[in-house]
């Protein structure tokens, strides 16, 4: 599994909004790593921030 899928499971798990840092300690991916990640998810919509600074995937 690479990081992409990893973070990506971690905001399926989660019922509530992530930050960076959460996704983080969840995955066990690096935080620059997940910065990254979220910010390519955030360009294709696959995620979106329901509240500042928080992320869950669009249903």
């Amino acid at each position: 599994m690479d990081n992409k899928e990893k973070v990506i499971k971690a905001f399926k798990e989660s019922e509530e909004p992530l930050n960076a840092t959460k996704v983080s300690q969840i995955s066990g991916v690096d935080k620059k790593e997940v910065d990254k990640i979220m910010k390519e998810l955030k360009k294709d919509e696959t995620i979106i921030s329901p509240k500042r600074c928080y992320w869950a995937l669009k249903e």
